[in-house]
């Protein structure tokens, strides 16, 4: 039985525990688009430090834990020009729509935000469900 699925349940804890202590730390909600989004543009300039710090484990723990691994398979492109053009992308539609999965996915549905909840169900079901004749 391969258990890559321990990998994403391990990362899931991960990202809920981070979000925890952020609110805990900080009284707000971790909303990654939102938190280098107000680096960027310059609407968190009252909390840059904090916004520096998540951005920067944003980059640097994934670095840091590299050495702990001999081979991953994430079948990402060896690209690293697509790679950032990708994650630039990603990043402008996320703060187009007004948050990320990690504000709105992981912080909002366990708020039971009803916008967190409407920005994270799949388009697909609301046209599937609309298509439908009454």
């Amino acid at each position: 039985m391969e258990l890559d699925w321990i990998w994403g349940l391990i990362g899931g804890l991960l990202i809920g525990l981070g979000a925890v202590v952020y609110l805990l730390a900080n009284g707000r909600i971790m909303g990654a688009s939102g938190i280098v989004g107000g680096l960027v543009d310059g609407s968190g300039r009252d909390s840059w430090r904090e916004r520096l710090g998540f951005f920067a484990g944003l980059v640097l723990v994934p670095v840091a834990i590299v050495p702990l691994y001999d081979e991953v398979d994430t079948h990402l492109t060896s690209n690293m020009g697509v790679v950032i053009v990708a994650g630039l992308l990603v990043g402008i539609g996320a703060r187009l729509a007004d948050g990320c999965t990690s504000g709105h996915g992981v912080c909002g549905i366990s708020r039971f935000s009803l916008r967190g909840i409407a920005a994270t169900v799949p388009m697909r079901n609301w046209v599937d469900a609309l298509a439908r004749p009454s």
